[in-house]
């Protein structure tokens, strides 16, 4: 599968962004993830929500502030992202676990989309 991140751009802080990841095929079973990775620092893990968008995880630096919803019908799945500050700059991707595993490693991700930079300017 392939998948396709859009919305990212330049943003100032303490305001809001929503990022989407079209899959080009059926994500049904798929958990779907978003990691991130800034200048000069390894990928990290962001969010995952599992098939049926009944269960989410969150890294502890975004909890309460990014919110990440699917809709499978549309192949999409989304982070809404509010309060941002100059630390969440990166470049955001989206990643799909074809067994369904809603990991916070992205070693056990299959796909993953191009990325798209967002940034956070006070």
């Amino acid at each position: 599968v392939q998948l396709q991140a859009s919305g990212g751009g330049l943003v100032e802080v303490g305001n809001s962004l929503g990022l989407s990841c079209v899959a080009s095929r059926s994500i049904d079973v798929y958990a779907m993830a978003w990691f991130r990775q800034a200048p000069g620092k390894q990928r990290e893990f962001v969010a995952v929500i599992n098939f049926s968008g009944e269960y989410t995880n969150y890294a502890g630096s975004v909890q309460g502030r990014f919110t990440i919803s699917r809709d499978n019908a549309k192949k999409t799945v989304y982070l809404q992202m509010s309060s941002l500050n100059r630390e969440d700059t990166a470049v955001y991707y989206c990643a799909a676990n074809k067994w369904g595993a809603s990991s916070d490693q992205d070693t056990q991700y299959h796909y993953w989309g191009q990325g798209t930079l967002v940034t956070v300017s006070s």
